[in-house]
């Protein structure tokens, strides 16, 4: 049973290291739409400081649940979580899981705030350099490039 109230410790300081995260993020949501700079690096370290632990704290209770019988290759977490069948384990194994969907949920709409505003610095720099009204092509990577008439596209 100690394995049990260990996992069950874990599963509650996640939820608590969530919630703190998911403040983070909505603080920098605040910052990406002020352009604070300042508070948004300082946001950005404890962001990772955040996430770094919460991936340890995953691989510990992976450990915890193969001591406890779960076999990674046999499917889900929850799964296995469900079927122990301790209804206060399977509680806190879903609010935490619900707590970091909404993190990711507002960490790729903060994303998409980041992609908009380089984007938009992208297209500042092309005007200050003087290339605003030349084609675009896609690069490898999925970035906007200006063709300009030196660049060579094509050779037979």
């Amino acid at each position: 049973m100690a394995a049990i109230d260990e996992l069950k410790d874990l599963l509650a300081e996640d939820i608590r290291k969530l919630d703190t995260l998911a403040d983070v993020l909505n603080q920098e949501k605040s910052c990406l739409s002020s352009s604070d700079v300042s508070k948004l690096e300082t946001l950005t370290g404890e962001k990772n400081r955040l996430l770094e632990q919460v991936r340890e704290s995953a691989k510990r209770k992976i450990r915890l649940m193969v001591a406890m019988g779960f076999r990674p290759d046999s499917g889900e977490p929850s799964r296995f979580i469900r079927s122990a069948g301790l209804p206060d384990l399977v509680a806190l194994w879903e609010d935490a899981d619900r707590r970091l969907r909404a993190c990711q949920a507002i960490n790729q709409s903060n994303g998409r705030v980041i992609s908009h505003l380089q984007k938009r610095l992208s297209r500042l720099t092309d005007i200050f350099r003087g290339v605003s009204g030349h084609q675009k092509l896609y690069g490898a990577q999925g970035e906007q490039k200006a063709v300009s008439h030196s660049t060579i596209l094509a050779s037979a």
